[in-house]
Formats: structure tokens, sequence, C-alpha cells
């Protein structure tokens, strides 16, 4: 007879049900010490602990029950309780996970996606914006990259039922995502982002209700959406531990309505934000999922944005050459977006055209420029190709402008640089987003230490723009 305690076995069988090794293990308590900003020993003493902890001969301590529940993305108390069940295989998540430290809400089932967003939603909307803590640690490395493996698995079926809910109604607020990621689009996040979260919240609501499978899964694709948008405003404001998880949210309610092109739109976006925060290696293994998950499928829209967001990465990891070659490989799939007259592409990607992948080509230019000047000329080209193409989006033309400036004073023409410049600042007091502010912070730094009568009213202008 097993004469461990019942938290011993808990923790030997979930490890197993993953199937990790004891040394696995410890590499994720780690991993989940080194996020926290804890001093923990090195793996081979930890697998060690590990093997004690399993066989029962000592309780791990708070400190390492914390780091458990990390590690597994379950709540602690399931894994130490007294009576906790133990998931025996990925599809046997618990039904809920509190959402009360820096930690993500993978919570995979249907009902408990549900409520972590009304939850996030609820207490985002009470938050005033001026006390939310922006140094909040956002997930990285293993313990972002694992979990999100979860949504190559296959779609889970929500509950069903009958309700008063109609197909108009889904219709108005399907309609009612196209114009928030409309607006988002046009000028940024910062005057629409509680909007979208009290929608947000208000479907959460209604899918705490049961409805018709259609109607249900409707309602998850607008879950979905709206978590996205929620994110990248959340991203574009500053607020990035708010913003990754909103798209851990998204990721999750995706998975019910077995839509993968969208799921690897969710994963683009958060792979940005990795690039964003510096952190190259896992947006490039993020990258790379949402490719396996739709490489029988994407439409030529879909792959070129995937690919420029694959660019992008190689580009922050400091590698031009594989920058080179998948920039064009986008490109030349490009190509088959503006020949296609029948695309049947979704409203939630048709941003992504050549002008995108201009600007956003020539931003990744730009950024192997500052480190080897001779990049900066094709930075020049293909932002002013980007400013040529681009029918709207206040905020695409002001990061546009912005950069063709750094790009311009890169190359030694300053004239150029003020000129592109004094239009950013113009276009920066009409968009709401903490990007351009922060790109026009670094150009003021820039421009700041020439000394030339040229400058001066761009150093007025910006601060201006700053200041309103």
């Amino acid at each position: 007879m097993d004469s461990r305690p019942a938290w011993a076995a808990r923790i030997r069988e979930a490890r197993r049900a993953r199937m990790w090794s004891q040394r696995d293990m410890a590499r994720r308590i780690h991993n989940a010490a080194q996020l926290a900003g804890v001093a923990v020993p090195g793996v081979q003493s930890l697998r060690q602990m590990v093997s004690d902890w399993e066989a029962g001969r000592h309780r791990p301590s708070d400190l390492y029950r914390t780091l458990y529940s990390r590690a597994f993305d379950l709540p602690e108390s399931m894994l130490f309780g007294e009576s906790a069940a133990v998931p025996l295989s990925d599809d046997e998540q618990p039904a809920a996970t509190v959402i009360t430290d820096p930690q993500l809400p993978w919570v995979w089932d249907p009902k408990a996606t549900v409520a972590a967003v009304h939850d996030l939603t609820r207490s985002d909307l009470m938050l005033d914006r001026r006390q939310a803590v922006k140094a909040l640690t956002v997930t990285a490395g293993v313990s972002l990259t694992d979990p999100v493996q979860r949504w190559m698995a296959k779609s889970v079926e929500p509950p069903t039922g009958h309700s008063r809910v109609g197909l108009d109604e889904v219709v108005l607020l399907e309609r009612d995502v196209q114009i928030f990621r409309a607006w988002d689009h046009a000028h940024g996040g910062g005057l629409r982002r509680k909007a979208v979260i009290g929608q947000l919240n208000a479907v959460a609501e209604l899918l705490r209700d049961t409805h018709s499978r259609d109607i249900t899964i409707r309602l998850f694709g607008v879950m979905a959406q709206l978590a996205k948008i929620a994110g990248t405003m959340s991203w574009d404001c500053g607020l990035q531990f708010e913003a990754q998880k909103y798209y851990a949210l998204a990721i999750q309610a995706n998975r019910v309505t077995g839509d993968r092109s969208f799921g690897a739109s969710v994963l683009a976006s958060m792979a940005r934000q990795m690039i964003y925060l510096d952190k190259p290696q896992d947006a490039l293994e993020l990258i790379r999922l949402a490719l396996d998950g739709v490489h029988a499928t994407a439409t030529p829209r879909l792959l070129a944005m995937l690919r420029s967001r694959e660019a992008w990465a190689y580009a922050a990891l400091g590698r031009p050459e594989a920058f080179v070659r998948v920039t064009d490989s986008a490109w030349e799939i490009a190509e088959a977006i503006s020949s296609d007259k029948t695309s049947s592409d979704p409203e939630w990607i048709a941003y992504f055209d050549q002008a995108e992948l201009a600007g956003v080509t020539g931003g990744r230019y730009l950024d192997l420029a500052r480190h080897d000047p001779r990049y900066a000329s094709h930075a020049v080209t293909h932002i002013t190709k980007a400013l040529s193409l681009r029918a709207g989006g206040m905020r695409s033309r002001a990061l546009d402008q912005v950069g063709l400036a750094h790009a311009h004073l890169i190359n030694g023409d300053l004239d150029a640089a003020v000129a592109a410049g004094i239009k950013a600042a113009g276009i920066a007091q009409r968009v709401h987003s903490d990007r351009v502010r922060e790109q026009m912070r670094l150009l003021y730094r820039e421009i700041t230490m020439r000394r030339d009568p040229l400058v001066d009213d761009l150093r007025h202008l910006i601060r201006e723009a700053l200041a309103g």
C-alpha cells in the first residue's frame, strides 16, 4: 500500500501526465523562480528536491508550493490541498482558476474561460489607469510557450441549451467588434479601451447562460476577437501585463470556435508583444507554433502576415540574413494578395496589405540600421512606400513618419529627417498611442543632440505633441 501523502502522489501524477521527467520539472520550477525574481538552487539540486517531494519525504515550503503551481499553471490548492483532484490528461484542466497573482489564466475549459474573462474585465473596469501597476512582470519562456501549445489540441464542446439570445443580437455584437477594431487601427487604443473591455464583460455575462450550439460558438468567437482587441489596445497603452492576460484568454476562447486562422493571429500578436519586450526567441517560438497550426489552411494574406512577424523576430535576434530571406518570402506571398480579386479573407485580417507589409519591413530595416547604418537606405525606401500606399490609419502613419525621420537621421540627411519629424508630430497630436509617444520621445532625444537651427521648430512641435 502506498504510504506517501496524497499531495506527493498528486504532484508526481501531474508531472507524469505531462510526460515530464523529474529534471524537466526541476527546470520549470527554476524558470518560475527566475520570473518571480527569487533565488533557488540549480536545476540538479532541484531535481533531487523534486524526487524527495514526490516520495513524500518532506513537504515543499510555501515558496516551492507557489513555484509548483506556476510551473503546472494550476492552483496551489489543487496540488497540495487535502482533497484536490489530479488532472489525468491535458484535456482535464480544472474548472476554474483564481486570477490573484502575476500569472496567466490558463483555463482551457469553456466555463472557466468565461469566468476568467468576466473576472478580469470587471476588475479592469474598476481600476483607474493611473493606479495600474505597469511594472508587473509578464510571463515569458517555457511558462508562456508550453501552455500555449494546447491551442493545437482539438476544439472543445461548450455547454449548450436554450435562451432568448437570437441570431440578430449576435450579428450586432459582431458588427460592434468591427467598429472597435477599425477604431484601434485608425487611432490607437487610448480612448476606446474601456469601451471594448465593457463589451467583453457583457459577452461574458451572456455566456454565463446556455444557448444553442451555433449561438454559443459565435459568442465565443466574439469573445475571442474582443479579447484580442483589448490585448492590443492594452499593449498600445503600455499596459503589458493586462495585454498578455487578454491575449491568453483570446486564444482560449478561440479554441472553442475551432478557428485556427484567428488563433494564429492571436499568437502573432503575442509574438509582437514579446519582441517589443525584448524577448525575440519567445516570439519566434510563438510564430512557429502559429505557422504549424495553419500550414495547410492559411490564406496568402494570413501567411504573409505570419511570415512578416517571423522576419521581425529574426531582425530582433540580430540575424539579418534570416530576416531578409523570410521578408522576401512574405513579399512573394503578398503579390498573391494584390492579384487575388476573389479573396475570402475574414474582416480581422483585412488590415494587412502591401502598405502594412512595407511599413513593417521598413521598421525592421530601421532596427537593423541602429546597429549597421548600411540598412538605413532600405528603411527609407520601404517606409516611403508604406506612406504612399496607406489609405488611412493615423497611428500607422505616425509610426511610419517618425520611423522615416529616424532613418534619415542615420543616413545623415537632417533636412529630410526634420521634414518627416514635423509630419509625425502633427499626426501624433491626434492619436492616443503610447508607442507613438515613445518613438517621438526617442526622436526628441536624438535631435536635441544636433546643434543645428534646423531642428529648433521640430523640438517645439514634439514638445507640444507630447504635452497633449
